[in-house]
């Protein structure tokens, strides 16, 4: 066997190999889906870059129910220039309480520059039950800090990160926080054209428990029109 036979024979093993390795992991941390295809957008452009696309997404109104009342201004509608988001990250906090403000000190104590997340939804101890807290990265229409992924930033770049407080390896969410979550992704679904294709959990992307192996996927996907 000739080096370049030897060296494509090896290689092919690997890529089934790490395959096998992924799959198995995707199904152990129960993925439900394969990533789609990834969009790349540039981050050093700052706004600018996404001002046109987003523009588009001005035009889709968020429905009646959402808290967003459906106009501009709302309590979600950022108040300048708005990123051409591309996806939805679901999280879980993986721990019993907490809130935005509580996260933000916890992600700066691990170097951080501020909340890595644009939503929390509390689950009734340190932030209402249902309570959805926009973080300091939304009104500036700020990148995420919540699903780095090697070889796609665009997770990060243009995913909107929404965490639930809780651990739902251990319980559910409450109905609060999922009604609540329903009218976040629906508002971003309406106003950005985002897919459900492209609304993940966070171990959906990566080989990580969150958002918990009881995160009700169906619950949340099905109360989106």
């Amino acid at each position: 066997m000739n080096r370049r036979r030897f060296l494509r024979k090896v290689l092919s093993g690997a890529a089934v190999t790490a395959s096998g390795l992924v799959l198995v992991g995707c199904e152990r941390k129960g993925l439900v889906r394969q990533p789609v295809s990834p969009y790349f957008g540039p981050r050093r452009g700052g706004l600018k870059a996404y001002a046109r696309s987003a523009a588009r997404g001005r035009g889709r109104r968020a429905d009646s129910h959402s808290p967003a009342g459906g106009h501009e201004g709302g309590p979600w509608t950022p108040p300048g220039p708005e990123r051409a988001w591309r996806y939805v990250v679901l999280h879980h906090s993986a721990t019993d309480r907490g809130s935005a403000s509580i996260f933000d000190r916890m992600h700066r104590a691990h170097g951080w520059d501020e909340l890595g997340y644009h939503f929390v939804i509390g689950n009734g101890t340190d932030s209402g039950n249902g309570v959805v807290e926009v973080g300091s990265r939304w009104p500036k229409q700020k990148h995420g800090a919540h699903c780095k992924v090697v070889g796609h930033p665009e997770y990060n770049d243009v995913g909107v990160g929404v965490c639930l407080v809780g651990n739902f390896d251990h319980y559910a969410p409450s109905d609060a926080q999922v009604a609540s979550c329903v009218r976040v992704v629906q508002f971003l679904k309406d106003r950005y054209g985002i897919p459900e294709s492209r609304m993940y959990g966070h171990g959906q992307l990566k080989p990580t428990h969150c958002p918990g192996a009881l995160f009700p996927y169906a619950r949340v996907y099905g109360g989106l029109t």
